[in-house]
């Protein structure tokens, strides 16, 4: 059970220490250190994939509550079956080579600290998105998934295409939240 918490956070984690001790430990070290995270997280979702084959079991997780209005309540819960642990897999083993990728790719971007904790949080938004236990997390997933593109499309901001094509996919991202509301 604390295995799948621990592919869900590393590469929040991985955000967090790279935005706090991204200067010290420079752009080479920020993306060796997020990259091997993703691999590990990788590795884990493999063994949780592998070991749970053919179970057919729902497993949730209940961590603290999130808003509590009267009677009213909404918990922080994370629902784990086969189908989330498939796609945990699928999203840890892209991210990990879009990362991989990003390390020569951002070599000469003095920037290639912040672009590799934008990835990480971005990993972090669609894990929690595929296995949010309730409504109000999903849609948390999914405005991060979308403010996590919009960081990673604007990455350049110096250039005009790019900043369009962000704000082309906020407007989308607007679309898509009418429709989840929906």
């Amino acid at each position: 059970m604390s295995l799948f918490l621990l592919i869900l956070f590393i590469p929040f984690l991985n955000f967090l220490t790279i935005i706090i001790f991204g200067s010290y430990l420079g752009n080479k070290g920020s993306s060796y250190l997020a990259t091997i995270n993703l691999g590990i997280t990788c590795s884990l979702a493999f063994f949780v994939f592998i070991t749970t084959l053919g179970v057919k079991e729902l497993t949730i997780i209940r961590l603290f509550p999130w808003v509590s209005l009267g009677d009213f309540q909404v918990w922080w819960d994370f629902y784990f079956d086969f189908l989330t642990i498939m796609m945990f897999l699928i999203v840890t083993f892209i991210s990990f080579l879009v990362h991989l990728y990003s390390i020569s790719y951002m070599s000469e971007d003095p920037f290639q600290s912040s672009f590799m904790s934008y990835l990480s949080l971005f990993t972090f938004f669609m894990l929690m998105l595929v296995s949010s236990g309730n409504f109000f997390q999903l849609f948390l997933g999914w405005e991060g998934v979308g403010l996590c593109s919009f960081l990673l499309i604007s990455f350049w901001s110096d250039r005009v295409y790019a900043v369009g094509s962000a704000i082309k996919a906020i407007v989308i991202n607007r679309i898509g939240d009418m429709g989840l509301l929906l």
